[in-house]
């Protein structure tokens, strides 16, 4: 799919977007904020299960979700997918494409999603004339490289209940991040989606999401999860990496 061809003009600036303290706008002065703004590609809204580019494309620029989310992952020669991470509002994706300058992954939508693109020339002159981006630049890429070590732990030290109070603990710390509440979140990925994501059967996500609500400790309808008891949550990850890490 051709980014390109996708760009349509929202009527939300930098500067009035909600989401620019978690972006790259970060830190950035108004007049800064104006200056990125006019390089900025701001596609329609995607529905759910549309692909926005795949292994092998010619890396355009960075991306950031403004609504919805965006999940990134590879295809097993079975067809089966495993999951690289999921990204919500205000974060970032697309970064796999810049070493070859060609993206090495797969990303797809998984609700009505809006993103942003940065070309990625235009970033690069941006950041030699804006410091506090060329700063926020490396600081996300700092956190790209913690969120593969993190992975990494998670698939290779953890136990199945483990990963997933792991998983939930993150997610609920990125929506607080977001201003919405830590407690009650509506999930965007599929349960499917989460087992590939973790590294274990869908019938184990699901079979640990009604023994922790058997326990007390969330209510889960569908894709509503309400955490009841936050402290027991955390009690199952205590010697684990830190969960906002993921």
């Amino acid at each position: 799919m051709n980014q390109l061809q996708l760009a349509k003009q929202l009527k939300v600036s930098c500067e009035s977007c909600s989401l620019s303290d978690l972006c790259l706008p970060k830190g950035l002065s108004p007049f800064e904020l104006e200056k990125l703004d006019d390089y900025i590609e701001r596609p329609r809204k995607l529905e759910p299960n549309v692909q926005i580019y795949q292994p092998g494309e010619k890396f355009f620029g960075i991306y950031a979700v403004r609504t919805g989310g965006v999940k990134t992952y590879l295809t097993k020669k079975t067809g089966e997918q495993q999951i690289l991470g999921f990204h919500l509002p205000g974060e970032i994706f697309g970064l796999d494409g810049l070493e070859h300058f060609a993206h090495r992954c797969y990303a797809s939508t998984m609700d009505n999603t809006s993103y942003c693109v940065i070309p990625f020339e235009r970033l690069d002159e941006l950041c030699g004339e804006l410091p506090e981006l060329r700063r926020q630049i490396y600081k996300l890429f700092g956190h790209e490289l913690n969120c593969d070590h993190a992975h990494e732990l998670l698939l290779g030290q953890q136990t199945a209940h483990e990963r997933l109070a792991t998983f939930l603990l993150s997610i609920s710390s990125r929506f607080k991040n977001r201003g919405f509440s830590p407690n009650s979140f509506m999930l965007p990925m599929s349960r499917h989606d989460i087992a590939c994501y973790l590294g274990i059967a869908v019938e184990t996500v699901s079979r640990l999401f009604k023994s922790f609500q058997q326990q007390g400790i969330l209510k889960i309808n569908r894709k509503q999860v309400d955490i009841q008891d936050m402290e027991r949550l955390r009690e199952m990850v205590i010697n684990c990496e830190d969960p906002e890490s993921f």
